[in-house]
């Protein structure tokens, strides 16, 4: 055996590979050199032997390596790795591979959007991950490809354009590379759906505590866009003149959320299914996040009782922006009625939706010239959202992958009307940074401090032992205090 860091150690993989270990789905890949493929560390396949295992960081390692995807496990359905203790250019170059950066760009532009020259980002990402960021895009678009073809009655043209390749020939060529097959000889073995919809599954690590989740996201829904019950979740995306529901639920049998898409554009399939991972969080790594939290006392406490409770993320960056600032100083429901004015005002309507999920979300040029005091806002608060708008539309704030945590408060605060806490709250859920945290929350607080409270200052210290997964103990502790006084009251 041999392995290429970062990994965990050999021994670990080893035992979670025998084991079929979940926990560890996406954090290694194995591959067998007798086969020349690549597989999930929970593939379902007789184990090989240890002396023809390689253990790689990442799908694109292996990929480069020459090893081809398993048809059994299925690699494509891996959540990502999440590593936000490692090298932060890496992780913010990866954000923005993930948002299509490479699709158009070059290279040379991601390097110096992390500050770094080209040639030092493909070193990083060679000792991080095994493979460069054109091999990872690469792995990745051929595993989109891979999934729809598996999964969907798409026709190889359109899976050919939702995996980024605009030529037929090109895309025919690069799947036989990274496969081993063509992709009509793939679609032959493709898993029937009934009346031909368009379901894709994706994968979590476990634990996952999907009711949690649906709960913190159904009393912040906005009506008009989107629908939340216990079980699942539907909203309406796309323009305005060209729109399709997306519905969310959980698999019964596996590890996975099905995701259901109406009719759309290919193109628009990655940019759906990126924004329902970040939504669920289905990316995180709960064991390493607990291992960093659970030193805590009332942390390990808190996880005992939701081992699977994650951070729900936004849908759309300046929604959950504006959402955030219509939520202050007033309550959680008070905050959805004014949502609701907003939406029902100056948002536009949808061509063939049903009630209640008709509804476009205004623009930053439809906020910014709207009557916002008519809604029951304070002039200050309406002033703080044209603000928003406004820095939304001059470039000098935006929601986008790849941001440093500290630059993007900095450039949130400087906006009247948004403090840290907003800041923070909006990079918690808008822009799922793991480490955001608003030490002024009075929850945060009081339960940290109870019987007293604790001030900013010694809130903020308090937590500094909990990074980089300081926004994960505020998912914890906030639905930690809420069932401490449902205890108290009882």
């Amino acid at each position: 055996m041999s392995s290429h860091p970062p990994l965990p150690d050999v021994e670990a993989c080893e035992r979670a590979r025998l084991a079929r270990d979940a926990r560890f789905d996406g954090v290694f890949f194995t591959a067998v050199r007798s086969t020349g493929i690549y597989c999930r560390p929970v593939c379902p396949a007789p184990a090989p032997k240890p002396r023809n295992v390689t253990y790689y960081a990442s799908a694109a390692a292996a990929s480069a390596a020459g090893y081809r995807p398993c048809l059994r496990c299925r690699p494509e359905l891996s959540p990502q790795a999440q590593r936000p203790a490692g090298d932060e250019a890496v992780q913010r170059a990866l954000a923005l591979i993930g948002e299509g950066m490479l699709q158009e760009g070059s290279v040379d532009a991601l390097a110096a959007r992390v500050g770094l020259g080209a040639r030092q980002l493909q070193r990083r990402f060679l000792q991080q991950l095994g493979a460069t960021p054109a091999q990872v895009h690469a792995t990745r678009r051929l595993l989109l490809a891979k999934q729809l073809l598996t999964e969907t009655a798409l026709p190889v043209t359109q899976v050919a354009l939702a995996a980024g390749f605009n030529s037929l020939r090109r895309f025919n060529a690069a799947f036989l590379e990274g496969c081993g097959m063509p992709p009509t000889a793939l679609r032959r073995q493709r898993e029937e759906v009934a009346g031909g919809e368009l379901v894709l599954r994706l994968g979590y690590r476990p634990p996952l505590d999907f009711a949690a989740m649906l709960g913190f996201l159904q009393r912040r829904a906005i009506p008009g866009l989107e629908h939340i019950d216990a079980h699942g979740y539907t909203r309406v995306v796309g323009p305005p003149d060209a729109s399709t529901r997306v519905h969310v639920q959980a698999s019964p049998q596996r590890p996975e959320l099905l995701l259901r898409i109406g009719h759309t554009d290919p193109r628009a399939i990655p940019d759906i299914v990126r924004r329902v991972r970040r939504l669920f969080d289905l990316d995180a790594d709960l064991q390493a996040v607990h291992a960093t939290l659970a030193r805590e006392p009332l942390l390990a406490t808190a996880i005992a009782r939701r081992p699977g409770l994650r951070v729900p993320g936004g849908w759309d960056g300046f929604e959950t922006a504006v959402r955030a600032i219509l939520g202050q100083q007033v309550s959680v429901a008070g905050a959805t009625t004014l949502a609701a004015r907003l939406v029902e005002r100056h948002g536009g309507r949808r061509d063939g939706m049903p009630a209640g999920l008709d509804r476009v979300f205004p623009t930053p040029r439809q906020l910014y010239d709207a009557p916002l005091e008519t809604l029951g806002l304070p002039r200050s608060r309406a002033a703080t959202l044209r603000a928003l708008a406004a820095a939304t539309l001059d470039g000098r704030l935006h929601f986008g992958a790849g941001q440093r945590l500290d630059e993007f408060i900095a450039q949130c605060t400087a906006l009247p009307g948004i403090g840290r806490w907003t800041a923070h709250y909006i990079a918690m859920r808008a822009l799922a940074m793991p480490d955001a945290f608003p030490a002024g929350d009075l929850i945060l607080q009081q339960v940290l401090g109870a019987p007293t409270r604790l001030t900013e200052r010694q809130t903020e210290a308090r937590a500094q032992a909990w990074r980089p997964w300081r926004s994960y103990a505020v998912l914890q502790l906030w639905h930690l205090a809420d069932d401490m006084k449902k205890e108290q009251a009882a």
